[in-house]
């Protein structure tokens, strides 16, 4: 029997980054990923291959409604070639996949192909092609997340499925309907829009990315309504039917007034649950909170002292940079180092067209918890760059306390707010001021300059270019 001073059950951002980690800091290290390909969610069914298809049908838009504006003219007919599109997704995630092997390989970490459970605390038992079983001083539990569903929908994977046939439709849908109006329904909604399909979106919330600024929301929503979808907000499903190839779904709205609405493809993409199947973790006395997470103390451990969990599977937000920096924080601890993890300057993305990005808290959060605050804000299409690349949609909003001018949250969508995001997060891991950004020297022209000017806004409402 092999062991290990860790293993790492579950092969995700949270998984092989803590795996790579333990190996840095001098540990002997296992992983075990019952799949096929390392990489769990993230890089297999989730934001790789998404965002390959997003660049994608960004690229085909960009081709059918701005390439003459730009002076280019393409001879022919522009069309779509969705298996070629497919193919190129998977190429791309087989490159990224294949790079965690690499990497497992260049750190000498131990691969395992096969369900991981527990037999005990410290021995886990692997069934795959062979069932083997390995022991282990340290365990992590890095086994993620699966999509939710309703508990009266019937997924078939066909014509009702969820992101992850999403991914690799045969056909573009003449008419999807997407059951929610989070990052994960308004990314593929984007995708299959743009290649010519009907979108409707229903949204049990009074909008849509509700668990952002509802600024962003609104903005959003109107860059949705121009590009014709069809949102529905404050409507609650309530059935789901196949009929043939067409989906049926009836919902009630705000009124309790019954709405249906008819297409072929039905996306279901009402959250995510964290997955703790075939585990056994309970059984060795690992404890599970009611929403079926592993409950873990503020350093990642849980009921089980040697046993530590991480990503999707503990509270809060299921985000593949927060799971790696939870792998690190949980490699350095055992290492006897004092890492730390600031969970609200953790960014959150939504990487439709214009990108939504936001750290800190909300103007909602401040209100409710009191706190005086000053807020700025500065519309993309007043940059130079925005016109140039005719990326006018959008704002930068920086919050700042009222008394100190620390930033307490900033909310931005737009071009690159995706990457823009990251100027925030390090100034206020430094707790800068507003004045602070306002008084750095930002590259002309750039979109970053909206985040300049948002911060001059919050200082005493001094914007240079409004």
């Amino acid at each position: 029997m092999n062991s290990y001073d860790v293993a790492i059950i579950g092969s995700g951002p949270g998984g092989y980054v803590a795996a790579i980690r333990c190996a840095q800091l001098g540990m002997k290290t296992a992983i075990i990923e019952k799949y096929a390909t390392l990489g769990g969610t993230c890089l297999n069914v989730g934001c790789i291959p998404s965002k390959a298809l997003l660049d994608s049908s960004h690229h085909y838009e960009d081709a059918v409604k701005h390439f003459e504006e730009h002076g280019i003219e393409v001879p022919g007919d522009i069309k779509v070639n969705l298996k070629q599109m497919i193919s190129r997704k998977q190429a791309v995630v087989d490159q990224t996949t294949g790079g965690i092997d690499f990497l497992m390989k260049k750190n000498k970490i131990d691969v395992y192909q096969g369900l991981g459970s527990f037999k005990d605390a410290t021995h886990i038992t692997i069934k795959g092609e062979k069932t083997e079983e390995i022991e282990a001083k340290h365990t992590i539990i890095a086994t993620g997340s699966k999509p939710s569903n309703l508990p009266f929908i019937e997924l078939d994977k066909e014509r009702i499925v969820t992101s992850t046939e999403a991914l690799k439709l045969k056909e573009i849908p003449k008419h999807l309907i997407v059951i929610g109006g989070g990052a994960i329904g308004l990314e593929l909604g984007q995708v299959y829009r743009r290649l010519g399909a009907e979108v409707t979106v229903i949204e049990y919330m009074d909008r849509l990315i509700p668990t952002m600024d509802a600024g962003l929301s609104r903005e959003l929503n109107k860059v949705f309504k121009k590009a014709k979808f069809s949102v529905n907000v404050s409507h609650q499903v309530k059935s789901v039917e196949r009929k043939g190839d067409e989906v049926i779904v009836k919902a009630d709205n705000k009124k309790g007034e019954e709405v249906e609405f008819k297409g072929d493809y039905c996306l279901v993409s009402v959250g995510r649950r964290p997955y703790t199947d075939g585990l056994n973790a309970e059984a060795i006395g690992v404890k599970l909170t009611d929403r079926g997470q592993v409950e873990v103390n503020e350093h990642l451990q849980t009921s089980v002292k040697n046993i530590y969990a991480i990503g999707d599977v503990v509270k809060g937000a299921m985000l593949a940079h927060k799971a790696e920096e939870e792998g690190v924080f949980v490699a350095e601890s055992l290492a006897g180092q004092k890492p730390h993890i600031n969970y609200n300057l953790i960014p959150g993305v939504v990487y439709t067209w214009p990108e939504v990005a936001a750290v800190g808290k909300t103007e909602d959060e401040l209100k409710e918890a009191g706190v005086a605050y000053k807020s700025g804000q500065f519309p993309m299409r007043a940059l130079g760059r925005s016109r140039a690349s005719m990326d006018l949609d959008g704002f930068v909003k920086v919050l700042a306390d009222k008394e100190t001018d620390e930033i307490l949250g900033v909310h931005m969508i737009g071009a690159r707010a995706a990457d823009m995001i990251a100027e925030a997060v390090v100034g206020m891991e430094f707790r800068a001021s507003a004045e602070d950004i306002s008084r750095i020297s930002h590259a002309h022209p750039t979109y970053t300059e909206a985040f300049k000017e948002a911060a001059l806004a919050a200082t005493d409402d001094r914007a240079l270019h409004i």
